[in-house]
């Protein structure tokens, strides 16, 4: 069973590979740089859902497809997540894309296609896998954040409202070290208490007020807290209820920072899918807070 699984989807991911290659050779046969981009890049991916497959889903073990129903899990902050990830795997897309030489809506479009396919692999090995099962919803936050991210370039040719992330350590982690991680960089992706996803706006692309900052943004969190399982019921035996968590607060826009160097603009480009401290209120149902500098 797991050798079948992982032959289609190296067949499926080569031949998503070999897909875009026919089309952009048919687009432009001398763009050479698009068709390695789309040739190293299916074979790189194939390489590493086969390695993924090797090192976590063939230790659980894989059997028979099925469907897994987790929409009320976590709060929906995993959800959030998978939003989040197509969203910026579709953006950086379409920078490759356009670096390859496709002209922008094609390269917005592709991209947006690619960002949601790369993980497509991955619900499919856990509709295998014996501890999850292949989850609707998150393809459809998947779906959604590509979406959003293709819906924005069609509209404005720019992105003026970017999800982003922060993170902190929490006690809770301590509790279920085996579920919440045990270390930053396990915690980092695993503990969802930590977790606080943003979308921030772009109130000078927004407006078109010449007077608004420009680098200044106003920034929209959620996230939940008390959450040691995964669901409720779960999570009440336990002790703890959990609850949800709103932000409002100041961001800072990265990409209006004017630099020629490479090297400086990749680091803002990747340092600005995360939300950086600044003042920020939080509303729960227990009360309101002020945080000088949330994370």
């Amino acid at each position: 069973m797991y050798l079948s699984v992982m032959r289609r989807l190296l067949t499926f991911c080569l031949l998503i590979s070999l897909f875009h290659t026919s089309l952009s050779q048919e687009a432009n046969t001398r763009n050479k740089r698009l068709n390695d981009v789309l040739l190293y890049g299916g074979i790189g991916y194939s390489a590493f859902i086969y390695g993924l497959g090797e090192l976590w889903y063939k230790e659980q073990g894989l059997g028979s497809f099925r469907f897994f129903n987790d929409n009320s899990e976590w709060n929906q902050v995993d959800k959030v997540g998978h939003f989040y990830s197509t969203y910026h795997f579709s953006r950086l897309g379409d920078n490759v894309f356009k670096w390859a030489g496709l002209e922008e809506k094609k390269a917005a479009f592709w991209g947006s296609i690619v960002g949601t396919a790369l993980l497509i692999p991955i619900e499919v090995l856990d509709g295998f896998s014996e501890e999850f099962g292949f989850s609707y919803g998150d393809m459809l936050a998947n779906a959604a954040g590509s979406a959003f991210f293709l819906g924005q370039e069609l509209l404005w040719n720019k992105q003026l409202i970017k999800p982003k992330f922060s993170f902190h350590e929490t006690s809770l982690a301590s509790v279920k070290p085996d579920l919440l991680g045990d270390g930053f960089m396990e915690e980092f992706f695993k503990d969802y208490n930590g977790q606080t996803y943003w979308l921030s706006f772009d109130i000078h692309g927004l407006t078109k007020d010449s007077k608004f900052p420009k680098w200044l943004n106003l920034a929209v969190g959620y996230g939940a807290h008390d959450m040691v399982r995964a669901r409720e019921f779960q999570n009440n035996l336990e002790g703890f209820q959990s609850y949800r968590q709103w932000y409002l607060g100041i961001d800072f826009d990265l990409s209006y920072i004017p630099t020629s160097n490479r090297f400086l603009k990749g680091f803002l480009q990747v340092l600005d899918i995360f939300k950086l401290p600044s003042p920020t209120l939080e509303f729960n149902r227990n009360q309101t807070r002020f945080h000088l500098f949330y994370f």
